[in-house]
C-alpha cells in the first residue's frame, strides 16, 4: 500500500470509522485514541495489505481488535489497582436542516434511548449490532471482522433486536406514566 493509498483511505474512511469509535468506546477520549491506533496500526502494515481487497472492513476489524485488547488490559489493571472515576464525552449528533425544532428534539430523544441501549447491551450483542446497523456490513463482513461463524452473527442480531425491544419498550411505558 503506497502513501497515495493510505491517504486515501483516511480520507475515504475515516469520518466512518472515527463514527464507529465512538459508539464503540463511548467516549470521545478513548474514540479518538483508538482511531489514531487503528490507522497507526495500519500504516504499521501497509505493506502487507491490498486496498483492493476491502480497506473498510479491515480497518473495522482492526478497531474492534484494539478495543478488546484495550477492555483486556483495562479489566486486569482494575483487578490490581481498583477502580477510577473518569468523565466520559457524550457523542453528538448532527441533526437534520429540514426537521421542526420539535422533530429533531424527539428524533435526539429517540436516537438517544436506542443508543444508552445499544450501549448496555454485552459486547457479544453490541459490537454485531453496530456492525451490521451502523457500518451497514454484510453477516459475511462481520463474522470475518468478529472470526467468528455467520449463523452465530444471525442468532446475536436476533437477540440483541429482542433485548432492545425488551427494554425500549419498558422505558417508553416508564415515560408515559
Amino acid at each position: 500500500m503506497s502513501h497515495e493509498e493510505l491517504e486515501m483511505c483516511i480520507e475515504m474512511y475515516g469520518k466512518c470509522i472515527y463514527s464507529f469509535c465512538c459508539r464503540l468506546t463511548g467516549s470521545r477520549q478513548e474514540a479518538d485514541d483508538l482511531y489514531q491506533d487503528t490507522f497507526l496500526k495500519m500504516v504499521e502494515l501497509r505493506s502487507r495489505l491490498d486496498v483492493t481487497e476491502n480497506p473498510k472492513s479491515y480497518l473495522l476489524s482492526v478497531a474492534v481488535n484494539l478495543w478488546r485488547n484495550g477492555r483486556r488490559k483495562y479489566v486486569r489493571r482494575m483487578k490490581v489497582t481498583g477502580p477510577v472515576i473518569s468523565v466520559e464525552d457524550t457523542v453528538l449528533e448532527v441533526s437534520s436542516q429540514e426537521q421542526t425544532l420539535e422533530e429533531q428534539m424527539i428524533s435526539g430523544e429517540e436516537k438517544k434511548l436506542v443508543q444508552k441501549s445499544v450501549s448496555r447491551l454485552p459486547e457479544k450483542y453490541r459490537l454485531p449490532i453496530l456492525l451490521f446497523y451502523m457500518e451497514e456490513l454484510k453477516i459475511s463482513e462481520i463474522s470475518l471482522i468478529l472470526k467468528i461463524p455467520e449463523g452465530t452473527i444471525k442468532s446475536r442480531l436476533f437477540k440483541a433486536k429482542k433485548m432492545l425491544k425488551k427494554e425500549l419498550e419498558v422505558v417508553l411505558n416508564e415515560k408515559r406514566h
